[in-house]
């Protein structure tokens, strides 16, 4: 029965996703074991999902149902993650509480924490000890912030504790995924990201993109949000409103960020960590400006610093705004440098795991990208250019992120970052500036 609970308990399901047996499904219902939840709260002549939370009329639609032959509503907000219907209910585990492992030495890292890391390891570790409501960590890129979660974390799991490490992107879910299961041998972990065919699993020790938290409710005794200012949580009210949905009434909220909004800052406590873990500085953005007469729309720029830049040794990240400025920039770019490994990869890649798999094993020279790789994953030694760095797509937040892929090695910590634009936007200055007041704080 424990294997049960702990694989059923503080889920939202449908039907088809429980993967129970008809005899099974039964004695559970009739016993209580499961509660069959209506899919849509009414209030008056309004719906609201109860799985993403939507109460947007127009997100709303109609289909006839095949099984009851009625014309039923379903929500179209959270439709990728299965149809809900008015006549196909969620069920949720009433039944015994799930018992977790008391591991005793759950983390094998041995690793050393740096006393900035170690301040905020400590004050994780005290607010899940103590039970605070919540803790926001603002750490500059390189920070290490992954590794001042891991003496929490085994505290958690020493305690019999559920844990849930969420992140907007897929991407650092699977870069995230290795590194825990190194830290923390015999631990049962699971990743969850749209498409790997994982949510069927359940762990002690849960990471998964913030978009998977909607299968959840009241699950998580401890709940950590990775780059709670990122696109898509911040723009997005299912997730906020899932993520809340999913912890228990006692639960912990540890929030990670590079780039705190100002509202968060003045509502949570906050453990400030100004320097990156190898000491040095962050990498102050290099501004070119596109002349008026160049028509190339800033390669001109790109050749001229490419052809004189630090280190030739260096693999290159190119942000662009668009798949579509992507998709025209990669021919152009493998004519100009035939010797040169190159590729492109953006959120509709079916081969994004296997390309960014290439680069981060150096199989690759070049590597054209839009925002989805603009933070969350590291690559030892690479200099980084923005073209059309004015687009609006790089705001401020997405900016100073992108400037944090380079120099996160201790052996190459000065990679080059370039800015190439045609007109100054104030997310440009108000990016550079962020970073110069980082390093001042931090010493430099």
């Amino acid at each position: 029965m424990n294997d049960q609970a702990q694989r059923l308990a503080g889920r939202l399901l449908l039907h088809e996703e429980l993967q129970l047996s008809e005899p099974e499904m039964t004695h559970y219902l009739a016993t209580n074991k499961l509660t069959a939840l209506s899919p849509f709260l009414k209030n008056f002549l309004s719906l609201q999902c109860r799985r993403c939370g939507n109460k947007q009329r127009h997100l709303f639609g109609e289909m006839p149902c095949s099984n009851c032959k009625k014309t039923h509503a379903y929500c179209r907000k959270c439709i990728n993650m299965g149809r809900v219907m008015a006549c196909t209910p969620l069920y949720w585990w009433t039944g015994p509480k799930p018992v977790w492992p008391q591991l005793a030495h759950p983390m094998v890292w041995s690793g050393q924490l740096t006393p900035a890391q170690q301040k905020a390891s400590n004050c994780i570790y005290h607010a899940i000890k103590t039970g605070q409501a919540s803790l926001l960590i603002h750490a500059v890129c390189g920070a290490g912030k992954t590794e001042m979660l891991f003496e929490g974390i085994a505290f958690a799991l020493k305690s019999q504790k559920r844990i849930c490490l969420a992140t907007p992107r897929a991407d650092v879910v699977r870069e995230l995924l290795p590194r825990f299961e190194q830290a923390f041998l015999g631990v049962e972990i699971v990743g969850l990201y749209g498409g790997n065919g994982a949510h069927q699993q359940t762990g002690q020790l849960t990471i998964a993109t913030t978009h998977q938290l909607l299968r959840y409710q009241h699950a998580f005794d401890v709940m950590i949000i990775d780059e709670v200012d990122a696109f898509p949580y911040h723009a997005d009210p299912s997730l906020p409103y899932a993520t809340k949905r999913a912890q228990t009434q006692q639960a912990t909220t540890i929030y990670l960020t590079a780039t705190p909004r100002e509202k968060r800052l003045k509502r949570l406590p906050t453990i400030f960590v100004p320097v990156r873990y190898h000491g040095y500085p962050l990498p102050i953005p290099q501004l070119k400006i596109v002349p008026l007469f160049d028509h190339s729309h800033g390669l001109t720029s790109l050749w001229t610093w490419y052809k004189g830049r630090t280190d030739p040794n260096r693999q290159l990240l190119i942000f662009t705004a668009t798949i579509k400025q992507a998709n025209q920039l990669f021919p152009v770019i493998k004519r100009r440098y035939p010797d040169q490994r190159v590729m492109l990869v953006h959120a509709n890649d079916a081969e994004r795991i296997d390309k960014v798999r290439q680069f981060r094993d150096k199989q690759l020279d070049i590597l054209i990208t839009t925002t989805i790789l603009e933070r969350g994953v590291t690559f030892p030694s690479v200099d980084v250019v923005v073209l059309q760095a004015d687009h609006h797509v790089f705001d401020q937040a997405a900016l100073v992120q992108i400037a944090g892929r380079a120099g996160r090695d201790p052996k190459d910590p000065n990679g080059d970052v370039i800015f190439i634009y045609s007109g100054k936007t104030r997310a440009i200055a108000h990016a550079v500036r962020a970073i110069k007041r980082m390093n001042k704080k931090a010493g430099f």
